[in-house]
């Protein structure tokens, strides 16, 4: 059975799949679950994205100091790859770290640099957690690379090491990463799901995050966009191609809400499928030159109900106490009621940062 969808019906599954309809919901761990990862970045132009995220979907009784206590005390959640996942996932990603590397380039330098992989894994078990400029480099061979990385290798073999398993992330100092070996970081006796088991439970963990998505999807960095045979087919009027739409998600109420999202919220993270669904244009412009940007170093994507309408051109600066509003551009001409519902958005966002909205008008 194919599922015929218009527009209007695939745009609320994905927003009832990423939490942002209405009612809110409660509870950070329920959050992360259902979206299974909440992307880090260290750009803070309004807060980090992490933090944006959380507040879009749970309302100014979100606080950042929840996320830290869920992933350095309660362990609820781990950091892995710039994601923050439940830890109820952990036994999905085990056999893949098994397996790593798969490439040899990085298997040759693994194994010139035993004794350095080593030395890094004991310091951590007789000290850790640390910081990547409190262990010494002993590497034998150099990180060799034409970019950023090169000669960096003691955060080259950190981030070996937890692609394989062997040392996590134990929380952070500011933006910077403190390291531990995984057995204190993740829980022992995890049972570790076979290697394709693993891909196609985590497609459907993907599906039921976006609620409907493409089989193949133009690739992303970081996680993947599509789902594979996860879920049931679908079309949808008006857009090529044959989807795939989470069964449960069908003929569910929908109560729309406005919401400010981040650049990096898994609802516009694939410029592909917001155009295909949303009809929405979005292109995060922080790294263009000021005077070649259309809507603002870090724009907020503006929600209303199922439809993508806007984006808010925004500043927290946290010297002066004020959310600075540079702008609020209009997709589409707004109502008395959208401007009313953005403004409030506005001010909760403000008083969740503990500043005074500048510029509003």
């Amino acid at each position: 059975m194919v599922h015929q969808l218009d527009r209007a019906q695939a745009r609320r599954i994905a927003v009832r799949a990423q939490l942002l309809a209405a009612p809110r919901p409660t509870d950070l761990l329920t959050v992360v679950r259902q979206l299974t990862l909440v992307q880090i970045d260290p750009t803070a132009a309004v807060a980090p994205s992490a933090d944006l995220v959380c507040w879009s979907r749970l309302g100014s009784s979100y606080r950042p100091e929840h996320l830290r206590q869920a992933l350095e005390e309660d362990r609820t959640l781990f950091e892995h790859k710039a994601m923050v996942r439940p830890m109820d996932d952990l036994g999905l990603f085990l056999a893949a770290m098994a397996q790593w590397p798969d490439h040899e380039r990085h298997r040759e330098w693994l194994r010139a640099n035993e004794s350095f992989r080593r030395d890094v894994l004991d310091l951590l078990g007789r000290t850790g957690p640390l910081l990547s400029r409190d262990i010494p480099d002993t590497c034998a061979a150099p990180w060799p690379s034409s970019g950023w990385t090169n000669n960096r290798n003691v955060t080259q073999m950190l981030e070996f090491l937890v692609l394989r398993g062997e040392i996590a992330v134990a929380g952070r100092q500011g933006r910077q990463r403190r390291w531990d070996v995984a057995e204190r970081v993740y829980p022992a006796g995890v049972p570790v799901v076979p290697l394709e088991q693993a891909r196609r439970l985590r497609d459907e963990r993907r599906l039921r995050a976006l609620g409907i998505a493409r089989e193949r999807a133009t690739a992303v960095p970081g996680e993947p966009a599509e789902v594979g045979d996860a879920g049931e087919p679908a079309v949808i009027e008006g857009v090529p191609g044959v989807w795939r739409v989470d069964p449960e998600a069908l003929g569910q109420p929908f109560a729309g809400r406005t919401a400010l999202l981040s650049p990096f919220d898994r609802l516009v993270h694939d410029r592909v499928r917001l155009a295909d669904l949303f009809e929405y244009e979005y292109v995060l412009e922080m790294y263009k030159p000021k005077a070649s940007r259309r809507w603002g170093y870090f724009a907020l994507p503006i929600l209303h109900d199922d439809r993508l309408v806007g984006k808010v051109d925004a500043t927290a600066d946290r010297r002066r106490g004020t959310l600075t509003v540079h702008a609020v551009h209009e997709d589409v001409p707004f109502t008395p009621a959208v401007t009313g519902a953005v403004r409030d958005e506005l001010h909760d966002l403000a008083s969740w940062l503990s500043l005074a909205v500048e510029g509003l008008r």
